[in-house]
């Protein structure tokens, strides 16, 4: 973005800015959420091969426990979050650009 030519245009773009990073932190937090999901799941693979329990089976007692549902449900949790700020940090980036023009308009 080039010169700020309006408080409230510079407002709008600030607050787009800190959306962002929101949404960030969000897709992050996402991101570790599924981490956690997919090396539990490789873990219990291998606990059950040892144990003789085929791959199928391991990955339904998997799909069961409260580490995989919570994984799964914090990584849908995070990715909602994420997609509402980067939502609403373009709805202000939308704004400021409104501004901008708005005042282009003028001079």
């Amino acid at each position: 973005m080039q010169a700020i030519h309006h408080d409230d245009e510079h407002a709008a773009w600030l607050l787009a800015e800190s959306l962002i990073e929101k949404a960030r932190a969000m897709m992050r937090n996402a991101e570790e959420a599924l981490e956690t999901w997919r090396i539990g799941k490789e873990m219990n693979r291998v606990r059950c091969a040892r144990r003789g329990i085929s791959e199928s089976d391991a990955e339904i007692r998997w799909s069961e426990t409260a580490q995989a549902k919570n994984a799964l449900t914090d990584n849908s949790f995070h990715v909602s979050l994420a997609t509402m700020y980067y939502g609403a940090a373009a709805a202000h980036y939308s704004r400021a650009q409104y501004l901008r023009s708005r005042g282009e308009a003028r001079v």
